[in-house]
């Protein structure tokens, strides 16, 4: 039996003597797509920055490909974007990949960023202070940045949060694409025919507990064949969706 790409066993989390994440339990197989799912402040990013070692647990286990996550492993590569921006607002485009390419070790980052800012269409922005784009630009470039080392886990908070429909289906195919490369993908969304369209597995989270996980089918199936959008609002209430 495969290691699972991400374990996550019996983890806790209390902040300030509140309870966080309450006893979660899941695994991410590798190379699926697993959609970690939940309303702002269920607990996803917690889980996550548990997971890569950002936050101390105050219970259970995280690991990844079988261990405690460690920077320093070079034996997986994670690719992180973080629903939050994190440019260097006054470098360009093009020296933004370049800097970050080098650091992960590309041979010519130069290249590989032409040629993704082309896929994008963003080409005529290559020279642009990334502080002149637009708030979607910026998303197209941070995940640039997440992929160009081809990470073997893809952990994707709120990839395509903001676009329009056409964009959004640009940049599923490219997670899409990875997917079908190998890589391993966690992805935190809020849109339900993403999820339908691109997972395998799901985990849908409130207050820290998970009330639904498994296939895309078998949850479906354990809401008498809902909709995922429609199992969320019956799992939040109108109310709280």
């Amino acid at each position: 039996m495969k290691t699972p790409a991400v374990s996550v066993q019996n983890f806790t989390m209390v902040f300030n003597g509140k309870t966080i994440i309450k006893d979660l339990s899941f695994d991410v197989q590798p190379g699926e797509i697993f959609g970690l799912l939940g309303s702002n402040g269920c607990g996803k990013t917690t889980t996550i920055r548990a997971l890569l070692g950002l936050y101390q647990p105050s219970g259970g286990e995280l690991l990844v490909n079988g261990k405690q996550f460690n920077p320093n492993d070079n034996t997986i590569t994670i690719g992180y974007l973080p629903e939050e921006r994190g440019l260097y607002k006054k470098e360009t485009v093009l020296d933004t990949f370049i800097y970050f390419g080098e650091l992960k070790g590309l041979k010519n980052p130069r290249q590989w960023a032409l040629n993704f800012l082309k896929r994008v269409d963003l080409s005529d922005k290559a020279n642009e202070k990334t502080d002149k784009l637009s708030g979607g630009q910026q998303q197209k470039i941070q995940l640039g940045l997440t992929i160009m080392n081809n990470p073997k886990l893809l952990i994707l908070d709120e990839p395509t949060k903001g676009f329009d429909p056409v964009n959004r289906k640009l940049l599923t195919d490219i997670i899409d694409e990875l997917h079908q490369q190998g890589s391993t993908v966690i992805l935190i969304t809020h849109y339900m025919d993403e999820v339908e369209r691109l997972c395998d597995r799901a985990l849908l989270l409130k207050d820290g507990v998970a009330h639904a996980y498994g296939t895309i089918k078998g949850i479906r199936k354990q809401f008498k064949n809902k909709t995922l959008d429609e199992i969320f609002v019956q799992v939040y209430g109108e109310q709280d969706a």
